[in-house]
Protein backbone atom coordinates (compact mmCIF):
# COMPACT_ATOMS: atom_id res chain seq x y z
CA UNK A 1 0.00 0.00 0.00
CA UNK A 2 1.56 3.28 -0.63
CA UNK A 3 2.41 5.86 1.34
CA UNK A 4 0.03 9.08 2.36
CA UNK A 5 2.57 10.77 4.53
CA UNK A 6 3.17 14.66 4.04
CA UNK A 7 6.76 16.01 2.70
CA UNK A 8 7.92 17.43 5.79
CA UNK A 9 8.23 21.29 5.23
CA UNK A 10 11.35 23.23 5.32
CA UNK A 11 12.10 24.70 9.01
CA UNK A 12 11.44 28.51 9.66
CA UNK A 13 15.50 29.11 9.93
CA UNK A 14 15.88 27.65 7.01
CA UNK A 15 13.07 29.83 5.10
CA UNK A 16 14.75 32.91 6.84
CA UNK A 17 18.60 31.97 5.53
CA UNK A 18 17.15 31.22 2.13
CA UNK A 19 15.07 34.52 2.37
CA UNK A 20 17.74 36.21 3.41
CA UNK A 21 20.19 35.36 1.04
CA UNK A 22 17.87 35.97 -1.77
CA UNK A 23 17.63 39.60 -0.82
CA UNK A 24 21.04 39.88 -0.36
CA UNK A 25 21.68 38.65 -3.85
CA UNK A 26 18.82 41.08 -5.46
CA UNK A 27 20.22 43.74 -3.23
CA UNK A 28 23.69 43.13 -4.57
CA UNK A 29 22.42 43.11 -7.88
CA UNK A 30 20.96 45.83 -7.71
CA UNK A 31 23.98 47.98 -6.32
CA UNK A 32 26.13 46.61 -9.47
CA UNK A 33 23.17 47.73 -12.05
CA UNK A 34 23.61 50.95 -10.28
CA UNK A 35 27.21 51.37 -9.26
CA UNK A 36 29.13 54.56 -10.92
CA UNK A 37 30.54 53.52 -13.88
CA UNK A 38 34.68 53.45 -14.11
CA UNK A 39 35.64 57.25 -14.70
CA UNK A 40 37.10 57.55 -18.14
CA UNK A 41 40.78 58.77 -18.81
CA UNK A 42 39.41 62.53 -19.91
CA UNK A 43 37.51 62.16 -16.35
CA UNK A 44 40.32 60.75 -14.13
CA UNK A 45 42.33 63.85 -15.92
CA UNK A 46 39.82 66.36 -14.85
CA UNK A 47 40.00 65.28 -11.31
CA UNK A 48 44.12 64.80 -11.05
CA UNK A 49 44.45 67.83 -12.53
CA UNK A 50 42.01 69.62 -10.08
CA UNK A 51 43.77 67.63 -6.80
CA UNK A 52 47.00 68.92 -8.44
CA UNK A 53 46.20 72.60 -8.72
CA UNK A 54 45.00 72.44 -4.63
CA UNK A 55 48.51 70.62 -3.95
CA UNK A 56 49.80 73.56 -5.33
CA UNK A 57 47.70 76.15 -3.31
CA UNK A 58 49.07 74.24 -0.49
CA UNK A 59 52.69 74.17 -1.13
CA UNK A 60 53.06 77.51 -2.28
CA UNK A 61 51.86 78.62 1.59
CA UNK A 62 54.11 75.71 3.07
CA UNK A 63 56.83 77.58 0.79
CA UNK A 64 55.77 80.91 2.39
CA UNK A 65 55.63 79.49 5.67
CA UNK A 66 58.86 78.05 5.53
CA UNK A 67 60.68 81.43 4.33
CA UNK A 68 58.94 83.28 7.15
CA UNK A 69 60.25 80.23 9.56
CA UNK A 70 63.92 80.57 8.52
CA UNK A 71 63.83 84.78 9.01
CA UNK A 72 62.17 84.28 12.35
CA UNK A 73 65.08 81.74 13.39
CA UNK A 74 67.42 84.52 12.52
CA UNK A 75 66.27 86.91 14.10
CA UNK A 76 65.50 85.21 17.15
CA UNK A 77 68.97 84.45 16.95
CA UNK A 78 70.51 87.74 16.60
CA UNK A 79 67.97 88.75 19.66
CA UNK A 80 69.34 86.14 21.57
CA UNK A 81 72.90 87.18 20.98
CA UNK A 82 71.62 90.30 22.19
CA UNK A 83 70.06 89.75 25.20
CA UNK A 84 73.39 87.53 26.31
CA UNK A 85 75.54 90.18 25.82
CA UNK A 86 73.72 92.49 27.29
CA UNK A 87 73.25 90.29 30.64
CA UNK A 88 77.35 90.11 30.37
CA UNK A 89 77.05 94.07 30.54
CA UNK A 90 74.61 94.20 33.21
CA UNK A 91 76.71 91.94 35.47
CA UNK A 92 79.74 94.24 34.59
CA UNK A 93 78.05 97.48 35.78
CA UNK A 94 76.76 95.40 39.04
CA UNK A 95 80.21 94.87 39.36
CA UNK A 96 81.50 98.37 39.32
CA UNK A 97 78.43 99.57 41.76
CA UNK A 98 79.94 97.01 44.16
CA UNK A 99 83.54 98.23 43.84
CA UNK A 100 81.80 102.29 44.41
CA UNK A 101 80.26 100.45 47.67
CA UNK A 102 82.69 99.22 49.14
CA UNK A 103 85.12 102.20 48.18
CA UNK A 104 81.89 104.15 49.67
CA UNK A 105 82.07 101.90 52.98
CA UNK A 106 85.65 102.35 53.44
CA UNK A 107 85.67 105.85 53.44
CA UNK A 108 83.31 105.42 56.77
CA UNK A 109 79.77 105.99 57.90
CA UNK A 110 80.30 109.27 59.87
CA UNK A 111 78.10 111.94 59.67
CA UNK A 112 80.23 114.46 57.67
CA UNK A 113 80.37 117.48 59.97
CA UNK A 114 81.34 114.83 62.80
CA UNK A 115 84.30 113.58 60.59
CA UNK A 116 85.40 117.45 60.73
CA UNK A 117 85.32 118.09 63.83
CA UNK A 118 87.33 114.93 65.03
CA UNK A 119 89.39 115.40 62.15
CA UNK A 120 93.35 116.46 62.61
CA UNK A 121 93.91 118.06 59.31
CA UNK A 122 90.88 119.90 58.13
CA UNK A 123 92.68 120.41 54.69
CA UNK A 124 92.65 116.52 54.62
CA UNK A 125 89.17 116.08 55.55
CA UNK A 126 87.91 118.02 52.57
CA UNK A 127 90.06 116.56 50.00
CA UNK A 128 88.32 113.00 51.07
CA UNK A 129 84.51 114.61 51.42
CA UNK A 130 85.40 115.89 47.60
CA UNK A 131 86.20 112.28 46.88
CA UNK A 132 83.19 110.82 48.44
CA UNK A 133 81.05 113.29 46.68
CA UNK A 134 82.31 111.94 43.60
CA UNK A 135 82.15 108.35 44.28
CA UNK A 136 78.31 109.23 45.16
CA UNK A 137 77.70 110.65 41.89
CA UNK A 138 79.24 107.65 40.43
CA UNK A 139 77.20 105.58 41.95
CA UNK A 140 74.12 107.29 41.15
CA UNK A 141 75.04 106.94 37.57
CA UNK A 142 76.08 103.28 37.50
CA UNK A 143 72.44 102.36 38.96
CA UNK A 144 70.51 104.78 36.46
CA UNK A 145 73.00 102.50 33.47
CA UNK A 146 71.90 99.50 35.52
CA UNK A 147 68.01 100.32 35.37
CA UNK A 148 68.28 101.88 31.73
CA UNK A 149 69.89 97.85 30.92
CA UNK A 150 67.35 96.18 33.31
CA UNK A 151 64.58 97.94 31.00
CA UNK A 152 66.44 97.30 27.49
CA UNK A 153 66.85 93.69 28.51
CA UNK A 154 63.57 92.84 29.15
CA UNK A 155 62.47 94.15 25.97
CA UNK A 156 64.37 91.92 24.44
CA UNK A 157 63.22 89.05 26.15
CA UNK A 158 59.77 90.17 25.19
CA UNK A 159 60.65 90.67 22.01
CA UNK A 160 62.65 87.31 21.73
CA UNK A 161 59.26 85.32 23.63
CA UNK A 162 57.18 87.13 21.00
CA UNK A 163 59.15 85.84 18.05
CA UNK A 164 59.23 82.49 19.78
CA UNK A 165 55.36 82.17 19.80
CA UNK A 166 55.10 83.41 16.24
CA UNK A 167 57.80 80.79 15.29
CA UNK A 168 55.67 77.76 16.88
CA UNK A 169 52.45 79.02 15.17
CA UNK A 170 54.70 78.71 11.67
CA UNK A 171 55.88 75.42 12.10
CA UNK A 172 52.31 74.91 13.23
CA UNK A 173 51.07 76.46 9.73
CA UNK A 174 54.05 74.40 7.85
CA UNK A 175 52.94 70.79 9.29
CA UNK A 176 49.30 71.23 8.53
CA UNK A 177 50.52 72.77 4.57
CA UNK A 178 52.79 69.92 4.23
CA UNK A 179 49.85 67.10 5.12
CA UNK A 180 47.46 68.95 2.99
CA UNK A 181 49.80 68.69 -0.03
CA UNK A 182 50.78 65.15 0.39
CA UNK A 183 46.86 64.38 1.18
CA UNK A 184 46.46 65.50 -2.47
CA UNK A 185 49.20 64.42 -3.83
CA UNK A 186 48.36 60.88 -2.82
CA UNK A 187 44.35 61.39 -3.86
CA UNK A 188 45.66 62.25 -7.34
CA UNK A 189 48.22 59.09 -7.22
CA UNK A 190 45.66 56.99 -6.47
CA UNK A 191 43.12 58.04 -9.25
CA UNK A 192 45.54 57.88 -11.59
CA UNK A 193 46.33 54.29 -10.84
CA UNK A 194 42.66 53.17 -11.47
CA UNK A 195 43.85 53.94 -15.35
CA UNK A 196 45.99 50.94 -16.79
CA UNK A 197 49.82 51.70 -17.70
CA UNK A 198 48.84 51.99 -21.17
CA UNK A 199 46.33 55.07 -20.38
CA UNK A 200 48.79 56.16 -18.14
CA UNK A 201 51.34 56.43 -20.92
CA UNK A 202 48.76 57.70 -23.59
CA UNK A 203 48.18 60.73 -21.81
CA UNK A 204 52.07 61.69 -20.37
CA UNK A 205 52.43 61.39 -24.76
CA UNK A 206 49.48 63.89 -24.67
CA UNK A 207 50.51 66.13 -22.54
CA UNK A 208 53.86 66.47 -24.25
CA UNK A 209 52.72 66.81 -27.90
CA UNK A 210 50.65 69.72 -26.47
CA UNK A 211 53.56 70.89 -24.95
CA UNK A 212 55.43 70.48 -28.03
CA UNK A 213 52.97 72.29 -30.18
CA UNK A 214 52.58 75.28 -27.88
CA UNK A 215 56.51 75.72 -27.93
CA UNK A 216 56.30 75.61 -31.83
CA UNK A 217 53.79 78.33 -31.94
CA UNK A 218 56.04 80.47 -29.73
CA UNK A 219 58.77 82.21 -31.07
CA UNK A 220 60.74 83.87 -28.14
CA UNK A 221 61.91 86.79 -31.20
CA UNK A 222 58.46 87.37 -32.79
CA UNK A 223 56.57 89.53 -30.42
CA UNK A 224 58.36 92.73 -28.19
CA UNK A 225 59.23 91.75 -25.17
CA UNK A 226 58.11 93.51 -21.63
CA UNK A 227 61.69 94.80 -21.16
CA UNK A 228 65.25 93.26 -21.75
CA UNK A 229 64.79 91.82 -18.65
CA UNK A 230 61.82 89.99 -18.95
CA UNK A 231 63.51 89.31 -22.38
CA UNK A 232 66.59 87.99 -20.42
CA UNK A 233 63.97 85.82 -17.90
CA UNK A 234 62.46 84.29 -20.33
CA UNK A 235 65.57 83.23 -22.58
CA UNK A 236 66.49 81.76 -18.96
CA UNK A 237 63.34 79.76 -18.43
CA UNK A 238 63.58 78.24 -21.73
CA UNK A 239 66.75 76.86 -20.79
CA UNK A 240 65.36 74.81 -18.32
CA UNK A 241 62.27 73.08 -20.65
CA UNK A 242 62.13 69.35 -19.86
CA UNK A 243 63.08 69.77 -16.12
CA UNK A 244 60.77 68.05 -13.62
CA UNK A 245 58.53 69.92 -11.40
CA UNK A 246 59.48 69.09 -7.78
CA UNK A 247 58.03 70.82 -4.92
CA UNK A 248 60.02 73.75 -2.80
CA UNK A 249 62.55 73.16 -5.79
CA UNK A 250 64.41 76.62 -7.39
CA UNK A 251 66.52 75.25 -9.64
CA UNK A 252 68.62 74.81 -11.51
CA UNK A 253 67.54 70.97 -12.13
CA UNK A 254 64.24 71.00 -11.13
CA UNK A 255 61.25 73.49 -10.12
CA UNK A 256 58.37 73.99 -8.68
CA UNK A 257 56.03 76.92 -10.37
CA UNK A 258 57.61 80.12 -8.13
CA UNK A 259 61.05 78.48 -7.72
CA UNK A 260 61.22 78.48 -11.90
CA UNK A 261 60.54 81.97 -12.02
CA UNK A 262 62.52 82.85 -9.20
CA UNK A 263 65.33 80.99 -11.02
CA UNK A 264 64.70 82.69 -14.35
CA UNK A 265 64.90 86.58 -13.44
CA UNK A 266 67.96 85.93 -10.97
CA UNK A 267 69.61 85.13 -14.18
CA UNK A 268 68.24 87.76 -15.71
CA UNK A 269 69.92 90.06 -12.58
CA UNK A 270 66.93 90.44 -10.56
CA UNK A 271 65.70 89.17 -7.17
CA UNK A 272 62.42 88.75 -6.79
CA UNK A 273 60.67 86.68 -3.67
CA UNK A 274 60.24 83.15 -3.48
CA UNK A 275 56.07 82.33 -3.58
CA UNK A 276 53.40 83.26 -5.78
CA UNK A 277 51.54 84.99 -2.92
CA UNK A 278 54.52 87.35 -2.80
CA UNK A 279 55.53 87.79 -6.31
CA UNK A 280 51.99 88.73 -7.46
CA UNK A 281 53.43 92.12 -5.42
CA UNK A 282 56.26 92.84 -6.86
CA UNK A 283 56.00 94.68 -10.15
CA UNK A 284 53.30 96.71 -11.90
CA UNK A 285 50.08 95.09 -12.46
CA UNK A 286 48.84 94.73 -16.07
CA UNK A 287 45.76 94.00 -17.86
CA UNK A 288 45.56 90.62 -19.80
CA UNK A 289 45.41 92.38 -22.89
CA UNK A 290 48.81 93.89 -22.21
CA UNK A 291 50.78 90.88 -21.73
CA UNK A 292 54.00 90.89 -23.41
CA UNK A 293 56.85 87.78 -23.18
CA UNK A 294 58.69 87.88 -19.93
CA UNK A 295 55.52 89.11 -17.58
CA UNK A 296 54.60 86.96 -14.81
CA UNK A 297 50.94 85.31 -14.85
CA UNK A 298 49.34 84.04 -12.63
CA UNK A 299 46.05 81.64 -12.18
CA UNK A 300 44.24 79.45 -9.52
CA UNK A 301 43.57 82.54 -7.46
CA UNK A 302 47.29 83.15 -7.29
CA UNK A 303 48.51 79.85 -6.10
CA UNK A 304 50.41 79.27 -9.80
CA UNK A 305 52.73 81.48 -11.94
CA UNK A 306 54.14 81.28 -15.25
CA UNK A 307 56.23 83.22 -17.51
CA UNK A 308 53.95 84.87 -20.63
CA UNK A 309 55.86 83.55 -24.44
CA UNK A 310 53.68 85.69 -26.09
CA UNK A 311 50.91 84.34 -28.58
CA UNK A 312 48.77 83.38 -25.34
CA UNK A 313 51.06 80.88 -23.84
CA UNK A 314 53.03 80.52 -21.18
CA UNK A 315 56.59 78.93 -20.04
CA UNK A 316 56.04 77.35 -16.81
CA UNK A 317 56.68 74.01 -14.09
CA UNK A 318 53.21 72.64 -14.47
CA UNK A 319 52.48 70.15 -11.04
CA UNK A 320 54.59 67.09 -9.82
CA UNK A 321 55.11 64.51 -12.46
CA UNK A 322 55.41 66.97 -15.26
CA UNK A 323 57.95 69.42 -16.71
CA UNK A 324 58.70 72.56 -17.37
CA UNK A 325 57.05 73.33 -20.55
CA UNK A 326 55.15 75.43 -22.85
CA UNK A 327 51.22 75.53 -22.58
CA UNK A 328 48.19 77.45 -23.86
CA UNK A 329 47.12 79.77 -20.99
CA UNK A 330 43.84 78.42 -21.88
CA UNK A 331 44.14 75.40 -20.39
CA UNK A 332 46.59 76.07 -16.95
CA UNK A 333 43.87 77.28 -15.20
CA UNK A 334 41.58 80.23 -14.42
CA UNK A 335 43.16 83.76 -15.29
CA UNK A 336 43.81 85.61 -11.92
CA UNK A 337 46.70 88.51 -12.96
CA UNK A 338 49.67 89.10 -14.44
CA UNK A 339 52.86 91.35 -13.29
CA UNK A 340 55.25 93.92 -15.22
CA UNK A 341 59.13 92.87 -13.12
Amino acid sequence: MASHRRPKQPSRTRVTVLTATAAAAVALTSQAAHADPKPTKSEVKAKVDKLYHEAETATEKYNGAKEQQEKLEKQIGALQDKVARGQQELNTLRGGLGSLAAAQYRSGGIDPSVQLFLASDPDSFLDEASALDQLTAKQTESLEKIQEKQRSLAQQRKEAQDKLADLADVRKTLGENKKKFQGKLAEAQRLLNTLTAAEREKMRQDDQRASRAAGDRVDLGNEVPASALGAAALQAADTRVGKPYVRSATGPNSFDCSGLTQWAYAQAGAQITRTTYTQINQGTRIARSQLKPGDLVFFNNTSHVGLYAGDNTVLHAPYPGAYVRYESMNTIGSFQAAVRI
